[in-house]
């Protein structure tokens, strides 16, 4: 009998047939995708876009658990924490890039700052349940190790700007002289 069950799960494999737990949805939508291609070159448009996607899993995990029940309800919950933990742990490791290289994100360093507190707020809200704790406890480390990054991030770059201050822009331009 187990090497008649060994036999049939060894078919079932190399037949090809998609296991329920390798088909995952991938966590930004092309819109989403398409966005941060155009904002690669300006970093503190790519933090804003990414908060912008964050904000919106973290408020689709609060509605899911607001609302009233309906089936399905936990595993929604748990890919949204899935989702939020991809992109949030993208957004860390833009930020780790963007550090070292003195990236001015001055403007956007703030806003991610108060988000980590709305989207930990967020991920609190629904109650415990066994489907989705385990994603909602990534989730919430991921929004810990963001509010680490931007903390720290702030500082480096008020250090940095203050000694390599960026050049001013002339508010008067040189204005083309006739010939």
């Amino acid at each position: 009998m187990l090497k008649l069950l060994s036999t049939l799960l060894a078919l079932l494999l190399l037949s090809g047939v998609p296991l329920r737990a390798q088909r995952h949805e991938p966590a930004l939508s092309e819109a989403e995708v398409e966005t941060l291609r155009e904002t690669a070159y300006v970093a503190s448009d790519r933090i804003l876009a990414f908060i912008k996607f964050l904000d919106q899993r973290s408020g689709s995990i609060q509605d899911l658990s607001t609302k009233p029940r309906r089936p399905g309800r936990e595993k929604d919950i748990h890919d949204r924490c899935e989702q939020f933990t991809a992109i949030a742990d993208e957004l860390d490791d833009n930020l780790d890039d963007y550090g070292p290289r003195h990236r001015d994100l001055r403007k956007a360093l703030p806003k991610l700052l108060a988000a980590t507190d709305r989207w930990a707020t967020a991920l609190k809200t629904p109650p415990d349940h066994e489907a989705y704790n385990v994603s909602r406890k990534l989730a919430l480390e991921a929004v810990r190790d963001l509010r680490e990054a931007a903390t720290t991030l702030i500082e480096e770059q008020k250090a940095w700007f203050l000694a390599h201050p960026p050049p001013k822009e002339d508010p008067n331009p040189a204005v083309e002289r006739p010939r």
